[in-house]
């Protein structure tokens, strides 16, 4: 399973590569061709949800975001994600943030 994240921050990042070892880390979308699976940070990469959907049409696309921002969750559902949860759901479980339905 191919995983590209657009995820800047360090701290998270090891989070991503601990629950999907082997993800690549990307800083625009043109990256996430070919994923099975992207994972996108809404406060750094909210812009890029529908462009990421075109790449990638047949990835799941996993949004994460501060659990207050919900123009951000919406514009991302809106935009094409499979799933858009809270940053602290995210990372308390990201496997199953990303099989979630």
């Amino acid at each position: 399973m191919r995983v590209v994240a657009l995820v800047d921050d360090l701290m998270d990042r090891s989070k991503v590569s601990s629950a999907f070892p082997g993800a690549q880390f990307a800083r625009d979308e043109a990256a996430a061709g070919g994923a099975d699976v992207v994972i996108v940070d809404l406060a750094r990469h909210g812009g890029a949800v529908g462009a990421l959907r075109a790449t990638a049409p047949g990835a799941r696309l996993v949004a994460f975001g501060p659990h207050v921002d919900d123009a951000a969750f919406a514009r991302a559902r809106d935009d094409g994600a499979d799933v858009v949860v809270a940053r602290s759901v995210f990372f308390r479980d990201p496997a199953a943030a990303v099989t979630q339905t």
